[in-house]
């Protein structure tokens, strides 16, 4: 049986989309003949991006959770509810074999409906810290998948499974030379090109503080390829010139990180993850604005490694020079940044969650039927490359005869 139905949900920023249609893209190579829809929240950018890349959407009424007292706050309880019987409407109309959420306004009701009504759930959590939405779902899940070791103090130590963030395909597959990459964007071979990246939207205060700063860069011979984000283009359009790149919105990320040479990026998990991949020493700065602070804990994760050096956007004016110019400046703290990068990386992450799915399907729960051996520790947990053979159903069960065994951690 290859004609399995799937539905994915994740939105509201890049970060949570690119993850489910990764995912998606992997399931589709092994099913050619699966069904696919996302489920996203009405108005986000999911709306434009998940059909711009091949799938079909639906929209429910849901928005996040505001900490402050509002009219925003006053409707949630109203929004989730109707979110959950929308939810429930697709469920019964698409018949899926499985729901993957990657986070996102949406991902919550979608797999709460789908778990109160019996349909396996998967769950990716890109953090270093899990959110309250998914710590919310995990209990009844079939499979957490995550990147970072020591998950099991957020989640059931059970259904966790080491396996990285999925990032699109074509960021590691695609890069080419780095010359090829410069005349794309129509800059020069003679300077060191900084990329600067501050999401899909834009982050205010950083790009307050490059244009503040383009005199300085000047002045230390780097070009920039600066993406700005969507609400802030037409304000820094102007800053245009033949060794500054304004751009709402990098498509062609591939590009951007061949031409690249130091980066300045947000501290979202998805960006972490591709710029390991890529191993571009890089500056990140934490959104503040972000839900339990997790862009923090996910830059502390990798900074304490030596995969990348951070400043706290309050800090930018004191600190971001120094930090700056110790990296410029200093070809051995570049060149031991980047093999700590290559050594944080998890390449095959997408390819590592795509069988997963079938886990539990049989009745199987994982992973007291399929796990060999003793039960865990309290410290560990699986991963994805210790798939064994599943003693009660064997390799060409529904459930794949997956059987995630334990590492150290």
């Amino acid at each position: 049986m290859s004609n399995y139905k799937f539905i994915l949900s994740g939105g509201g920023t890049g970060g949570h989309i690119y993850p489910a249609i990764a995912i998606a893209d992997a399931l589709k190579v092994t099913y050619p003949a699966a069904s696919f829809l996302f489920v996203g929240a009405q108005g986000k950018m999911e709306m434009q991006k998940v059909p711009q890349l091949g799938y079909s959407i639906k929209g429910l009424w849901i928005s996040g959770l505001s900490r402050k007292i509002s009219m925003t706050l006053l409707f949630f309880p109203f929004k989730l509810f109707y979110s959950l019987f929308q939810a429930l409407f697709i469920l019964v109309r698409f018949k899926p074999h499985m729901v993957i959420g990657t986070g996102g306004y949406a991902s919550a009701p979608l797999l709460k409906m789908a778990q109160i009504i019996g349909v396996p759930t998967l769950i990716q959590e890109q953090n270093s810290y899990a959110g309250v939405s998914n710590k919310w779902l995990a209990k009844k899940a079939q499979a957490i998948c995550v990147a970072y070791p020591n998950m099991q103090q957020y989640f059931p130590k059970e259904r966790l499974v080491l396996t990285g963030n999925p990032v699109r395909s074509d960021i590691s597959e695609l890069l080419v030379d780095k010359n090829v990459a410069l005349a794309a964007f129509g800059l020069q071979e003679t300077q060191p090109v900084l990329l600067v990246l501050g999401g899909s939207l834009g982050a205010k205060k950083i790009n307050e503080y490059i244009a503040a700063q383009l005199p300085y860069f000047k002045e230390k011979g780097l070009q920039l390829l600066w993406q700005c984000g969507s609400l802030y283009y037409e304000q820094y359009k102007s800053c245009q010139s033949k060794n500054v790149k304004v751009l709402d919105y990098i498509v062609e990320m591939p590009l951007a990180y061949s031409a690249a040479d130091l980066l300045i990026s947000r501290a979202g998990a998805g960006t972490i993850s591709e710029i390991m991949l890529i191993g571009c020493p890089a500056i990140f700065i934490p959104s503040p604005n972000v839900a339990e602070d997790h862009q923090t804990k996910n830059a502390l994760a990798v900074t304490e490694i030596g995969a990348g050096a951070m400043v706290i956007e309050k800090q930018l004016e004191m600190e971001f020079k120094p930090i700056f110019e110790d990296l410029l400046d200093n070809q051995h703290a570049r060149q031991s940044m980047k093999v700590a990068m290559k050594s944080a990386a998890q390449p095959n992450a997408t390819a590592a969650i795509a069988p997963l799915w079938k886990l539990g399907c049989c009745g199987c729960k994982l992973p007291c039927l399929h796990r060999q051996g003793p039960q865990p520790g309290p410290r560990q947990m699986a991963r994805a490359a210790d798939l064994l053979p599943c003693p009660r159903h064997g390799a060409n069960s529904l459930c794949g005869g997956l059987s995630p065994a334990t590492t150290q951690l």
